[in-house]
C-alpha cells in the first residue's frame, strides 16, 4: 500500500512508531563475507534476508526497509553491476514484500553514493538528480510503500534524492543523516540545516540514523526538533560504539535494556519514528515497544 504525504502525516501524528533494526551487520553475522555486493548476496541466500525481516516484523517493526541499500548505480559499479539497477531494485523489493506481506510498511531504501557534491555545482548536481531518479523510479515500479532516504553524508545529497522521488510522485520520503556529535554533515551542511531545508522540499519526516549509539544523539534530536518542531524526527542509532577484534568482527558496547533506556530519552527529546543502525538485532526493536 503506497503511502501518500497526507497519509505518512497522519499516520505519523499517532505517536510513536517502530523501525526495524541493523541489516548489514546482521547479514555479516549470518555469513556474508566483506566487500561483497550485498545486494546480489541477499539475492543468493534469500532465506537469511526473510528470516530477519520477519524477525523484525514479529518484533514490533512498522517499517521495514528493503534491501535495496546500495542499489544505486554508482555503488553498484564498484561490482560492475551497473546496468543492473532496474532488475535488482525489483527483485529485492520482491523478497522485502515476502517477508513482510502487509503486515508493515516496505521501505525502498536509497542512500549516499558516496561521492560528495559541491553545493552549487550544477552539473554534479544534474548528474546526482539522475542517479536518484533511476532508482527512486525502479523502487516505485517495484511497489515500495514509501521512501527511506538514510546514511545520508550532506545536504545536497538529500536534497538531490528528494528532488528526484518528487519529480515521480507524492509518497511518503523519511530522510536520515549520518553526522558527528555535534550535527555537522561528513559531506557539507547539518543536521540542523537538514531540518531546516529538507521538509520544505518534500521529505515528510527527518532524522539521524548510524553515527553513534543512543546516548550521543540527543543533541542532536534536539537540534533537529527544535528547527522542524512540525515534522517527524527519527532517530535509528548504533548499538553504542564497536570494538574490532582480532578477527574483524565489530563487538558493539550497548545491549537491548541499555539502549531502549537511551531511547526513551531520545523520545523525549523529540524522536517519534524509532529504530536500530549497526549491531542492533529484533531483540532491540522488541524492547522498543515499552515506549508506546
Amino acid at each position: 500500500m503506497t503511502m501518500t504525504q497526507t497519509e505518512f502525516s497522519a499516520w505519523c501524528s499517532r505517536g510513536v512508531h517502530f523501525l526495524d533494526g541493523a541489516t548489514g551487520s546482521m547479514l555479516r553475522a549470518a555469513g556474508m563475507p566483506a566487500g561483497v555486493c550485498s545486494e546480489t548476496w541477499v539475492l543468493a541466500h534469500p532465506q537469511t534476508l526473510l528470516d530477519l525481516q520477519k524477525a523484525y516484523l514479529a518484533a514490533g517493526s512498522e517499517i521495514i526497509y528493503a534491501p535495496t541499500f546500495g542499489a544505486n548505480r554508482v555503488l553498484l559499479g564498484h561490482h560492475d553491476l551497473q546496468k543492473e539497477v532496474r532488475s535488482l531494485n525489483r527483485e529485492l523489493v520482491q523478497l522485502g514484500r515476502e517477508a513482510v506481506g502487509t503486515g508493515a510498511l516496505l521501505a525502498g531504501d536509497m542512500t549516499t553514493t558516496g561521492q560528495p557534491v559541491t553545493p552549487g555545482d550544477d552539473d554534479a548536481y544534474a548528474e546526482l538528480l539522475d542517479i536518484y531518479r533511476e532508482q527512486a523510479e525502479a523502487l516505485l515500479l517495484a511497489g515500495v510503500d514509501l521512501f527511506a532516504v538514510e546514511t545520508m553524508m550532506g545536504v545536497t545529497e538529500c536534497m538531490a534524492a528528494i528532488e528526484a522521488i518528487r519529480s515521480l510522485c507524492d509518497t511518503a520520503i523519511l530522510c536520515t543523516l549520518s553526522v558527528y556529535s555535534d550535527g555537522k554533515c561528513y559531506f557539507d551542511g547539518s543536521a540542523e540545516e537538514a531540518a531546516e531545508i529538507l521538509p520544505g522540499l518534500g521529505a515528510d519526516a527527518v532524522g539521524i540514523n548510524c553515527s553513534s549509539g543512543p546516548d550521543q544523539m540527543g543533541s542532536v534530536v534536539r537540534m533537529m526538533k527544535s528547527a522542524a518542531p512540525q515534522t517527524p524526527i527519527a532517530a535509528k542509532p548504533n548499538a553504542g560504539l564497536p570494538t574490532i577484534t582480532e578477527t574483524g568482527k565489530a563487538v558493539y558496547s550497548m545491549g537491548p535494556e541499555d539502549f531502549v533506556r537511551h531511547m526513551r530519552a531520545l523520545k523525549e527529546d523529540g524522536a517519534s519514528l524509532l529504530g536500530g543502525c549497526c549491531g542492533t538485532t529484533p531483540e532491540f526493536i522488541r524492547g522498543l515497544q515499552a515506549l508506546r
